[in-house]
């Protein structure tokens, strides 16, 4: 069992230094909470200005206790935390929380004094939470600690929550307790000085006491070990996050198409589902799927059965359900004639299932037991609008029996679409550990963070495959390029890197005269395709640099003459053509990679060519990428089903395109001076042999990277 931090969250005994006997301090909400809601060990006030705080004697300073301190909350101006910190070294204490702000936060001399503190922290091999944060409590009977300023006592139960944001970790623990959620553990990381959210991740995955772990997050301070903790945690636990803000750095200025595509925020959407991490984006959410993941079962799988007295909540559950990636649940024979049987003929006993308004406790106990006995339904949205004709309380005591009866024990959701506590009975929907939403979209996006939890849990692990490649090609094709002082890799260059990764290319010459152009061209077969090559010709088809479908020499002469004055016109300089067969029968598809300046290379897959920045149809994953990451990067775009036979069309080769993607992976990981690269467009083919690169462009870094 992890035990670093249990100076923090499970101490024996606790100083508070700037305790006040005045009402509205901090110091004076610590030392409050800490009494009255019964610390199971030993409170020292300290505080030179007075004797006896809360009828406790207080101490002038730390080293004055007659006790051994496990856990110091410091609550005094930022000039004098070090002076204490100093103190509590001396005294043998083993964590601190620096309630304290005026470090990091307020700009460069703050950020001095915070280092300041953290090598005194070093000094004494103290750990610390802070500075500028809200606290921490541990609501574990034998310990019953509340070292924050809350105004509220959160209920005890087994969500672990960490916040990096004092004031909504304070809201968050107060609204709880109206939606009947309990924690376990609480902690407010602050400026994260030493004890960082990855550290809390750590010591929270061996918490008996804590099944649940909810983060508000601003930033991420060590990306890659935050994935090596969330990956294995989130096997045990779920993980479930609000991730805000921004970093300006993501701004710069990108000229691939990969980086065009990025934006700001994909590389966290990329990290936190590589993680199992399932992202919420608001606080409403975040609730919502708490209470659903520490209170029912993980569903077998996605099969979604609806059960409504209203049509149009009904409709609106079935939408979400559907746009959320979810199937709804198509019933079994015996299930539909159960319920035209047995429900008034006006009914609709398909789903969703319909008990229509004047349906009171027997339909829904009649529909919720054949439902929940329907072999092909996984879960299910009990939906109920309240009609002032039906008793309340005997329908809901009539799903709740039918819950119970439940031999499965299958996925359970409630949606009463008024205020529960306005409903007569609700609270028995909570004492069975029913969630109740009180719209059906918040119901289904809860049901979905289930069904995303399933998934992970079922999905295989796998780690990065390694391919045999001609690295020294690349290398020499980069030195090159150096010592011409480019940082773009394009035309017959850029296939050759291709090439040496094992990536199919498309059958391609280059050559400097038309002539040569015509001779080539029949040699590769008509019809073929002719592309200006040079470095200074990012963009080919903007200056004209394109041309498809040319059937004979006359045509491919033409065309060469016509690139040269174009490039001439458009002052880009032109030294020469590539000619390369022409594909068709494939689906264009691009492969990319750019790098996110707080995760590193994200690699990004989609629909390609000319059109790629138009149709966004693209995701991304982080580097490096699984098996498992290349294939369901295929099959997450909006236009698999182009990839996997649309109209007749054959399949795409899946293995060979997954295959591509890892290859170009392995190429990002022997290659970290490359910045960035597209691979517009990879035509993906029915069968290996025809799936190729036709083209390709690297970005070099301005700088060699630094290795190890």
């Amino acid at each position: 069992m992890n035990t670093e931090l249990d100076g923090i969250f499970r101490p024996r005994s606790i100083a508070v230094i700037g305790a006040s006997s005045k009402r509205g301090t901090i110091g004076h909400s610590i030392l409050h909470n800490l009494i009255e809601y019964s610390f199971n060990g030993k409170v020292f006030p300290v505080n030179p200005k007075a004797n006896v705080i809360h009828s406790i004697k207080c101490y002038s300073t730390i080293l004055d206790v007659p006790d051994a301190v496990d856990l110091a909350i410091i609550i005094v101006p930022a000039d004098h935390v070090g002076p204490i910190l100093e103190q509590c070294g001396d005294k043998g204490v083993k964590g601190v929380v620096v309630i304290s702000s005026g470090f990091k936060e307020v700009g460069e001399d703050g950020v001095a004094k915070e280092e300041a503190l953290l090598k005194i922290i070093r000094k004494y091999r103290m750990r610390m939470i802070g500075p500028n944060c809200f606290g921490v409590l541990n609501t574990d009977l034998e310990y019953s600690m509340n070292a924050t300023f809350s105004k509220a006592q959160p209920l005890r139960g087994r969500i672990g929550f960490m916040s990096q944001s004092g004031a909504l970790g304070e809201a968050i623990l107060g609204l709880a307790n109206d939606l009947n959620l309990g924690f376990s553990m609480f902690a407010s990381v602050g400026n994260k000085a030493d004890i960082s959210g990855n550290d809390i991740l750590a010591y929270w995955a061996d918490d008996p006491n804590t099944d649940v772990i909810l983060m508000y997050l601003e930033s991420f301070g060590d990306p890659r070990e935050f994935t090596r903790i969330a990956r294995e945690l989130s096997r045990k636990k779920p993980i479930v996050a609000v991730k805000a803000g921004r970093t300006a750095a993501g701004a710069r200025a990108v000229s691939s198409h990969t980086g065009v595509l990025a934006g700001l925020d994909v590389g966290t959407d990329a990290l936190l589902e590589q993680c199992g991490v399932t992202r919420v984006t608001s606080i409403d959410e975040l609730f919502d799927v708490a209470g659903a993941l520490s209170n029912q079962p993980i569903p077998r799988g996605d099969r979604i059965a609806v059960i409504t007295n209203a049509g149009g909540p009904g409709i609106l559950a079935t939408d979400a359900v559907v746009n959320l990636g979810m199937k709804m649940a198509t019933f079994d024979k015996k299930t539909t004639k159960i319920l035209r049987e047995k429900l008034p003929l006006v009914a609709s006993v398909n789903n969703p299932v319909d008990v229509i308004a004047a349906g009171g406790p027997d339909s829904y106990r009649i529909a919720m037991d054949a439902v929940l006995s329907d072999p092909n339904v996984d879960a299910v949205i009990v939906i109920f609008v309240p009609p002032v004709v039906v008793d309340h309380k005997a329908v809901i005591d009539e799903i709740v029996a039918a819950i119970d009866n439940d031999k499965n024990q299958k996925t359970v959701l409630g949606c009463f679409m008024a205020i529960p506590s306005g409903i007569a009975g609700s609270e028995a929907m909570i004492k069975h550990k029913i969630p109740i939403y009180t719209f059906p979209e918040s119901a289904a996006k809860a049901m979905s963070a289930l069904v995303r939890r399933r998934r992970w849990i079922d999905r295989p692990m796998s780690e990065p495959q390694a391919f045999k490649a001609h690295t020294k090609v690349v290398q020499q094709i980069i030195d090159n390029a150096r010592a011409d002082n480019r940082q773009t890799i394009i035309g017959g260059e850029a296939l050759g890197i291709l090439d040496a990764y094992g990536v199919n290319v498309a059958r391609s010459i280059r050559t400097e005269t038309a002539r040569e152009a015509c001779v080539i061209a029949g040699e590769l077969g008509f019809p073929v395709i002719m592309k200006v090559d040079g470095p200074e010709v990012l963009h080919k088809t903007e200056v004209g640099g394109v041309s498809t479908d040319l059937r004979s020499a006359e045509e491919v002469s033409l065309a060469f003459e016509s690139m040269r004055e174009n490039c001439e016109t458009a002052q880009t300089g032109f030294s020469g053509v590539i000619i390369q067969e022409l594909i068709t029968g494939a689906v264009e598809t691009i492969i990319g990679m750019n790098h996110d300046p707080a995760f590193g290379p994200l690699i990004m897959f989609g629909l390609g060519g000319i059109f790629v920045e138009v149709m966004k149809d693209v995701t991304f994953k982080v580097h490096p990428v699984t098996p498992h990451d290349a294939r369901e990067m295929l099959e997450s775009i909006k236009g698999y089903p182009l990839l996997n036979g649309f109209r007749g069309a054959p399949a795409v080769d899946f293995d060979c395109l997954a295959e591509t993607i890892l290859r170009l992976s392995q190429l990002v990981t022997d290659f970290p001076e490359i910045d960035s690269f597209d691979v517009n467009p990879f035509f993906a083919a029915a069968d290996r042999k025809n799936s190729k690169a036709v083209d390709a462009r690297f970005m070099l870094r301005l700088e060699r990277p630094r290795i190890g």
